[in-house]
C-alpha cells in the first residue's frame, strides 16, 4: 500500500520561498508519477505539478516559472519548490500518486494521497 507524508509547509510573506517534500513508501516509487495538487478553502483542488519517473514534467499555468519539481528515485522522494508566492497561492498542498500509465491532471486519477501541508502566504 503506498503512503505519502509532505512536510515543508509553513508561514511566508509575498515573494518569498517555500521547500514542501513529498516522502513515498509501500510500493516501488519507480512505478509513479508523482503530483502535486492544491486546495484553498471553498475551492475545488486544483493541479500545481506532476514528475514522472523518467523525469518529464507539466505544470499548471499558474507556476509556470515560480515552482519547480523534482524527484531522487533512489530516495523516494518529490520535492516542490515555490518561489515568488503569492497570497493566492495560500492552500493546503497535497502530493498523490498513481501508476506512470496513469498519469494526469485531474485529481480523480490518483488514489494515493498523503494527509496535505498547510501553505500560507501573507501580503
Amino acid at each position: 500500500q503506498v503512503r505519502l507524508v509532505e512536510s515543508g509547509g509553513g508561514l511566508v510573506q509575498a515573494g518569498g520561498s517555500l521547500r514542501l517534500s513529498c516522502a513515498f513508501s509501500g510500493r516501488a516509487f519507480t512505478a509513479y508519477t508523482i503530483a502535486w495538487f492544491r486546495q484553498a478553502p471553498a475551492q475545488e483542488r486544483e493541479f500545481v505539478m506532476y514528475i514522472m519517473s523518467g523525469l518529464s514534467t507539466a505544470s499548471a499555468d499558474s507556476v509556470k516559472g515560480r515552482f519547480t519539481i523534482s524527484r531522487d528515485n533512489a530516495k523516494n522522494t518529490v520535492w516542490l519548490q515555490l518561489n515568488s508566492l503569492k497570497p493566492e497561492d495560500t492552500a493546503i498542498y497535497y502530493c498523490a500518486a498513481a501508476p506512470s500509465a496513469f498519469t494526469s491532471n485531474r485529481p480523480a486519477t490518483y488514489e494515493n494521497w498523503g494527509q496535505g501541508t498547510q501553505v500560507t502566504v501573507s501580503s
